[in-house]
């Protein structure tokens, strides 16, 4: 208690150092002025001296106040060099600031170390999560899709045994679009996704037969129109999911009818035609949404619903930055 108590005083007594030390240093360079322009003006010195040792003195001065402020530039310069990804924080080091620095910058360097190491820490943790997320996610779900295949080749199956097999597969094809999206969600930045020029006709055309397996079973059909061609650049993984996601959604709002997917200059539209969600089933979404909303947010594609009569929900994805392709 008793060192406790001292390390508070010391720590008290040094609250306000820096300024009790520019007080100081420009006091005396006052003082020093004062000095020398009495000694001038009683021609103790020469006018040219005068000047030299005005001179002299506000160098010194300044000098005395740039060491001040040196553990203030370093902290200013970690913060400038920071790599959120490095892991290397030397030059955050509270231990390495002078032993007689101010107390409020002492405080501002040791937070801004434990600062510096909780981002480096999360960083390596998203890392770490991503990595064997995406092995031990998607190796199980590999197993449950062979397995599944191959028992719906047995002919001994009967008709329920058929069912429930594409219900095995339907669901395991959802969980392989939850999975791809919350990784890509889990992921701080867009790092490790490949980007490049794609056309969303043929990113859709090319998931239409998950989709539609997806749908197996299902009183529902997908239909795609195409009104207009266009191209992005970016993850065409990342904008397949948010498609699989909106598409789902409008899944789960449907008993029947089809799901249209429509692509327009710069739009891509999801939307249900026929049966609407009977009015007991109107809690039957929410986290598709959620996840596209998502997605949408963290690449600029601006995500639109609207709910027109019928409860028929329309979800309506804008990108800004996309090309027209000759149809």
């Amino acid at each position: 208690m008793a060192s406790r108590g001292s390390a508070q005083s010391v720590k008290a007594s040094q609250r306000g150092l820096f300024h009790r030390r520019l007080a100081i240093i420009f006091g005396l360079q006052m003082l020093a002025v004062v000095i020398v322009c009495l000694m001038g003006l009683y021609d103790v010195a020469p006018v040219g001296a005068v000047v030299v040792l005005i001179v002299i003195i506000s160098v010194l001065s300044w000098l005395a106040a740039r060491r001040q402020w040196a553990p203030v530039s370093k902290l200013a310069q970690a913060v400038s060099d920071w790599d959120e990804q490095s892991l290397d924080l030397d030059g955050w080091r509270p231990d390495q600031l002078p032993r007689r620095t101010d107390a409020d910058v002492a405080t501002l360097a040791t937070s801004l170390y434990g600062f510096a190491n909780r981002i480096a820490g999360y960083n390596q943790r998203e890392r770490n999560f991503t990595r064997d997320a995406s092995h031990e996610l998607r190796s199980p779900l590999t197993v449950i899709k062979m397995s599944a295949d191959m028992l719906a080749d047995d002919l001994s199956l009967g008709e329920f045994g058929q069912r429930s097999v594409q219900r095995i597969k339907r669901s395991t094809r959802e969980m392989e679009a939850l999975v791809e999206a919350l990784l890509i969600l889990a992921r701080e930045s867009d790092n490790g996704l490949t980007e490049e020029d794609f056309v969303v006709n043929d990113v859709i055309r090319h998931e239409l037969p998950d989709v539609l397996d997806m749908l197996e079973g299902r009183p529902i059909t997908l239909e795609l129109e195409e009104p207009a061609r266009f191209a992005l650049h970016g993850s065409p993984r990342v904008f397949a999911v948010l498609c699989w996601q909106l598409i789902r959604n409008a899944c789960q709002q449907a008993e029947g009818g089809t799901v249209v997917v429509t692509v327009l200059p710069g739009v891509v539209t999801v939307t249900h035609r026929g049966e609407p969600l009977a009015p007991s089933g109107a809690n039957r979404h929410g986290f598709e949404l959620a996840i596209a909303q998502r997605i949408s947010e963290r690449f600029h594609w601006p995500l639109e619903l609207q709910t027109r009569e019928g409860r028929r929900h329309i979800a309506r994805i804008r990108f800004p930055d996309s090309s027209l392709v000759p149809v």
